[in-house]
C-alpha cells in the first residue's frame, strides 16, 4: 500500500501569494521565465530557474546557478514572502480550467516507494536533466516543486476531501493571467490528517508518476544521499525519507497531446522521406493544418505542408501496451529506420513540445529553419498509461502532457538538512 505524510509547508503569506506564484520549470524557457520574472523579486522563478539572474550567456549549470536558487529561498524567507506552517498537515489544492476541475492532495510519499516500485513508473528520464534536478536538490536542500502523480480513485478520499473544502475557507485563491483558478486549503484537523493517511496505507495499492519523472528520481535519490550520509533510515523521521508530490484521482485527469519536432531527414531529400513513410503509413496531403482525431493517425509538418499519416495494421501490435502507442509506432517506423533517431532521451536532434502551445508552434519550429519536421501526436489515456506501469513496462520518453499544470511556490518541502 501507499505512504503519504503530511509535512510542514513553506508557503507564501497570503498577500505575496499572486506575486510567488508561478508556472513549473519546465514549461517555459529562461529567456520567457526571466520576462515573467521582471520587476517581481518575489516571484519563484528566482527559486527554480534562478540562471535568469545571471548573464544569457552564463553556463546555467554551473554551480554558482544552484548556490543562487539557494540563496534567492532564504532571502523570500527573510524578507517573509514565505512563512513555514507550524503544524505537519495535508493541503487540498483545487484546479479550474475551462470550467473543469481536479482536486488533489499535497502531502509527501515515500523514497522507499520509489525504490521499491509502488510508485509506479511509465518513462525513462534523461541524464542530464535528472542530473540538473538533482542538483537543485542538493543545493537548495528542499523540494521546491512537486511531483504530479495520480492514484485509483478512492470514494472515501473524495468524501473526505469534500468535508475539508466544505469546513473551512481556502487559505488561497487566486487566478492567473492564463484564466486557471488554484485554490488550497488546510487539513490541519488530527481527525481527518490520520484519515488521509490510513485511507493511502489501507485503499491506495500504487500510486502513479503522471508528471514529473526527472523531479521524481531527483527527490528520491537525493533523498537517498542525504540518508546515507547523515546515517539515517527508513524509519527515523528524517523528511529525506520523503518528497513533496499532488496526488490526484485518475478520473479527474486529462492527457493532452505531446509532440515531436526534428532538426534533419537523415540525408533524406523531402521527396525520399515521403516515399519509405509509404511502407508504414498512408500519406495523405492536407489543405490545414491536421490534428490527429483517433489512434494510430499521426498529423506531419513538413516544408510548409500538412500530412495525415495512418499507420498500417501491420505496424503495431493491439496485445501489447507499449507496442500499440502511436509513440511507439513513430519510432519504430519513422524515428529509428530513417531518422537515425534511436535514443529519445539523448539525442540533441528530436526536442519534444507540450500540445498546449498548440500545432502553431509545430509550424513556427519548422518555418524558423530550427527543426525539419514535426509529428503531432494523439494523446495516450490515462488507462494506457496505468495498463504500461502496472505491466512494469516503459513508455518512449515524453508522451504524456497534462493541463492543467500544477502552480510552484503554493508550497514547498524543506528536508531540514
Amino acid at each position: 500500500m501507499s505512504i503519504l505524510k503530511p509535512f510542514k509547508a513553506v508557503r507564501p503569506v497570503a498577500n505575496k501569494v499572486k506575486d510567488v506564484a508561478c508556472r513549473p520549470y519546465d514549461v517555459l524557457n529562461s529567456n520567457e521565465a526571466k520576462e515573467e520574472a521582471a520587476g517581481n523579486a518575489s516571484s519563484f522563478y528566482h527559486v527554480i530557474k534562478p540562471e535568469i539572474n545571471f548573464p544569457d550567456d552564463f553556463d546555467h549549470y554551473d554551480e554558482a546557478v544552484y548556490k543562487k536558487g539557494r540563496e534567492n529561498y532564504e532571502l523570500l524567507k527573510e524578507h517573509g514572502v514565505l512563512f513555514k506552517d507550524e503544524k505537519e498537515c495535508y493541503y487540498v489544492y483545487q484546479i479550474i480550467m475551462d470550467g473543469q476541475a481536479q482536486t488533489g492532495l499535497v502531502g509527501c510519499c515515500s523514497i522507499d516507494d520509489y525504490f521499491e516500485n509502488n510508485i509506479k513508473k511509465h518513462e525513462l528520464t534523461r541524464p542530464d536533466k535528472e542530473e540538473d534536478r538533482k542538483n537543485h536538490v542538493r543545493f537548495g536542500k528542499i523540494n521546491a516543486e512537486p511531483v504530479f502523480f495520480s492514484y485509483p480513485h478512492v470514494g472515501a478520499i473524495d468524501a473526505l476531501v469534500d468535508d475539508v473544502k466544505k469546513l473551512n475557507g481556502p487559505v488561497y485563491d487566486i487566478t492567473t493571467n492564463d484564466g486557471i483558478q488554484h485554490t488550497l486549503w488546510l487539513v490541519d484537523n488530527d481527525a481527518h490528517i490520520n484519515s488521509i493517511e490510513n485511507l493511502f496505507e489501507t485503499k491506495v495499492p500504487s500510486i502513479y508518476v503522471a508528471d514529473g519523472h526527472h523531479r521524481t528520481a531527483a527527490g528520491a535519490l537525493v533523498g537517498q544521499e542525504f540518508r546515507d550520509k547523515l546515517g539515517g533510515n527508513r524509519n527515523d523521521g528524517g523528511r529525506y525519507n520523503y518528497f513533496m508530490a499532488v496526488v490526484f484521482p485518475d478520473n479527474q485527469l486529462k492527457i493532452i497531446d505531446y509532440n515531436r519536432v526534428v532538426k534533419d531527414l537523415n540525408g533524406l531529400t523531402d521527396a525520399g522521406f515521403l516515399a519509405e513513410l509509404g511502407s508504414s503509413f498512408s500519406v495523405e496531403k492536407m489543405t490545414a493544418q491536421y490534428r490527429p482525431e483517433k489512434l494510430h493517425t499521426i498529423g506531419m509538418y513538413l516544408s510548409g505542408s500538412w500530412y495525415k499519416l495512418t499507420a498500417k495494421d501491420s505496424t503495431y501490435n493491439d496485445n501489447d501496451p507499449v507496442d500499440v502507442l502511436d509513440v511507439t509506432i513513430l519510432s519504430k517506423h519513422v524515428l529509428e529506420p530513417l531518422l537515425g533517431i534511436v535514443d529519445l532521451r539523448t539525442d540533441k536532434r528530436i526536442d519534444f513540445v507540450g500540445g498546449i502551445r498548440g500545432l502553431g508552434e509545430l509550424e513556427k519550429r519548422v518555418n524558423s529553419g530550427e527543426m525539419k519536421v514535426a509529428f503531432a501526436m494523439y494523446p495516450v489515456s490515462m488507462q494506457q498509461l496505468i495498463n504500461i506501469s502496472d505491466a512494469d513496462l516503459i513508455m518512449p520518453p515524453k508522451v504524456t502532457w497534462f493541463e492543467p499544470k500544477l502552480r510552484s511556490g503554493l508550497f514547498i518541502h524543506e528536508l531540514e538538512i
